[in-house]
């Protein structure tokens, strides 16, 4: 896997790890911000790692381009070396797919849609060769998903299926974006799925909700009191359907502030899950019922 480097203005170093989204370009991406990070380079003000490439920002007159650019490839060796291993953490996210909200926003933008006759799970489930929506309900969350990045808008997780790539869903966008997107919309574009971290436009196609905040810029919701943004890269995500009920239960809690995700620390290796994703992923779901 060869790295392309490139500058950004005079603040910005930027590397791309692979062509395409993969879990090894994601855990190299990983590794080597973690590696910036630690190596603490004189100059460096952020390093941001994305899907399959990162980016580091510094300031040019403590530093030259070339010379920060050199710092970083020295980097490279250390992570392409690093055991593809990584202590993390599993959530689990209720979603209530086939929701009216998402429903009724869906069907105003009809005319932007690839399939104006049906639903965007509709036109999802049916792309994706599966017999029926609830086929691919179960599919899109039957699987955990990494947090690949974090970003675009404020608190949004960009979420990669850890599953063999044959397997993985894929969805285009809207034809034309839409002006409106209800507040955690559980949307698809792409390879990626995505949690809408505030209302606005967007182009995703839309399977339902989460009644759990994750970004609050007042710091108010008792588990976003030490940070806004719940989510990081290397999240591991795990979808649950619930019922009408059961989402308007947790939205009472969301009001009371009393609402808790349940989280559990889990090590994810890169070389067992290519063993066997399936038995894998058991294992990771299985942490969340300890």
């Amino acid at each position: 896997m060869e790295s392309r480097y490139t500058f950004g203005g005079d603040e910005h170093v930027f590397c791309q790890i692979g062509e395409e989204m993969s879990l090894e370009a994601f855990f190299k991406s990983l590794s080597m911000t973690n590696a910036v990070r630690e190596s603490q380079i004189r100059g460096v003000s952020e390093v941001c790692a994305a899907n399959a490439s990162f980016q580091v920002k510094f300031d040019p007159d403590v530093i030259k381009p070339d010379d920060m650019m050199a710092e970083i490839k020295k980097l490279e060796s250390q992570a392409d070396a690093a055991e593809s291993k990584l202590d993390t953490r599993i959530v689990e996210i209720p979603v209530l797919y086939n929701d009216p909200w998402t429903h009724e926003t869906l069907m105003r933008f009809r005319e932007r849609h690839q399939d104006p006759s049906g639903t965007d799970l509709d036109y999802s489930a049916r792309i994706n060769g599966f017999g029926s929506v609830d086929e691919f309900i179960a599919a899109h969350s039957g699987s955990p998903w990494f947090v690949s990045m974090v970003g675009f808008v404020a608190g949004l997780p960009f979420l990669y299926q850890t599953v063999e790539r044959a397997r993985q869903i894929e969805v285009p966008k809207y034809l034309r974006p839409r002006t409106d997107t209800p507040k955690l919309t559980v949307g698809y574009g792409g390879c990626f799925s995505c949690i809408y971290s505030v209302r606005g436009a967007g182009g995703y196609q839309m399977f339902g909700v989460t009644p759990m905040p994750i970004y609050d810029p007042q710091q108010e919701i008792n588990y976003l009191k030490d940070f806004m943004i719940f989510f990081k890269p290397g999240d591991l995500v795990k979808f649950k359907p619930v019922d009408r009920d059961a989402y308007d239960a947790a939205v009472e809690e969301v009001d009371r502030n009393t609402y808790t995700p349940k989280i559990r620390s889990v090590e994810f290796s890169l070389d067992e899950f290519n063993k066997g994703a399936d038995a894998y992923n058991a294992k990771l779901e299985g942490a969340l019922n300890d």
